[in-house]
Formats: C-alpha cells, sequence, structure tokens
C-alpha cells in the first residue's frame, strides 16, 4: 500500500469519526418532545383554618376543626342555604367559596359560644338544665339526635359544638333566616333575643375576612 493510500484513508476515517460525533451532539441537543406525556397536575392547595372568636384558648383549634367537619358532614346544608338575612351578617356569602362559608357558620357559632359561656366548655346554666359551649339542653339534643345526650356528654366542647350545627342545619332550613323574626338560630339561642348581644355577634363576624374581603384567610379575629 502506498503511501498516499495511507493518507487517503487516514482522512476518511477521520472524516467519518467527524460526522459521527457532530451526529451524536446534534442529538443531545436535540430537544425532548413531551408532547406524548400528560402533564403533572399540582396538588389543590388546602386553606388554613379559618380565625375564629374562641381562637385565642388552647382548645381552639381543635373546636374549629370540629366544627367544620360538622358543616362538611352531618350540616353540609348550612353552607349550602342563602339565608333571606345574610346581608347583615356576612356581606361576601353569597358569592363566597364552600370554605368560607363554612367559616361563617363557625365564626357565627364561635361568637355565640361568647356569649353562651364565654368559651368554657363545662359551663352550666338555667338551673343545670344547659350545658357546655353554646349551651344546649339534653332533652333539646335527643331531639335532634346529636350524638351527645346528656349534661357530662355536652360538655365536651367538639361534641356540643357538632350537636349545634346539626340543631342550626335544621332550624335554619325550616325558616330561611339566621334570626330575622327570632326565627332559625334565633329560635333556640336567648343571646339573639337581646339587641346588644345580637349587634355584638352580627358585627364581630360580618368583619372577618371570610365574610368582608372573600378569599383573605390571613386577618386575625380579636377575641374578648
Amino acid at each position: 500500500m502506498t503511501s498516499l493510500m495511507i493518507r487517503t484513508l487516514g482522512l476518511a476515517a477521520a472524516l467519518a469519526a467527524g460526522f459521527a460525533l457532530s451526529a451524536c451532539s446534534e442529538a443531545v441537543q436535540a430537544p425532548f418532545n413531551f408532547a406524548g406525556l400528560s402533564p403533572v397536575e399540582e396538588p389543590e392547595a388546602v386553606p388554613a383554618q379559618p380565625i375564629l372568636r374562641w381562637s385565642h384558648r388552647s382548645e381552639g383549634p381543635e373546636w374549629t376543626l370540629a366544627t367544620m367537619n360538622a358543616l362538611a358532614s352531618h350540616g353540609e346544608a348550612l353552607p349550602d342555604m342563602v339565608p333571606a338575612d345574610i346581608e347583615s351578617w356576612c356581606p361576601a356569602y353569597p358569592q363566597a367559596s364552600e370554605f368560607e362559608r363554612r367559616a361563617f357558620w363557625a365564626g357565627l357559632i364561635s361568637a355565640l359560644a361568647w356569649h353562651e359561656s364565654t368559651h368554657r366548655p363545662a359551663a352550666v346554666g338555667g338551673g343545670g338544665r344547659w350545658h357546655g359551649l353554646v349551651q344546649i339542653l339534653p332533652s333539646t339534643a335527643r331531639g335532634y339526635g346529636c350524638e351527645a345526650r346528656s349534661g357530662i356528654a355536652l360538655q365536651d366542647g367538639p361534641a356540643n359544638l357538632r350537636c349545634a350545627v346539626r340543631i342550626m342545619s335544621s332550624t335554619v332550613a325550616r325558616d330561611g333566616v339566621i334570626s330575622r323574626g327570632m326565627r332559625g338560630v334565633a329560635a333556640d339561642w336567648g343571646p339573639f333575643h337581646s339587641a346588644r348581644k345580637r349587634e355584638d355577634m352580627r358585627r364581630w363576624v360580618s368583619s372577618q375576612p371570610f365574610c368582608a374581603q372573600s378569599g383573605d384567610m390571613t386577618q386575625l379575629a380579636s377575641a374578648e
């Protein structure tokens, strides 16, 4: 083999290697086609629990969770309703999300509990007749099918609140109002019959983020 042939073969080999490297480089640099893959869905954000009137207490988070869960289960009729007098209680309610509507009802119950028991779960009033955070009569609890049916059972905070949700979901559905004409929630709870207490509850709940500015759940609520 002549030197010219050797040089020619060497040049051809070098060119072939160069083309191979170039093709490899282009393959690496070529964008990957993701068209055939399904997009990865980001998980939905879970809203934080609302700040309610009892949130300053150590039991507050537990009470809030119990009330919000009750409103999503046996009390789901409440957030589905738009009471006729809702405008004075929660202006943003008609356009609010499901979570914000539940927050309103939980907030109303927390405000009611302040006037009924000053947020004391073991409170007993009426000469031993009414029990717990929102002062429920055991016979009333039994009549509405609550799980807590005795005075002692109603002194358990979460059980008392679950019972309150059960009662309200019935009376508000029956009357279509929160307190107008002393019907709805007012039919069973005395603080609504006091103009001063009723206005205090209305003013407090209507000023909360879930009623005043829909979607902003970060504002802290004042507590007595």
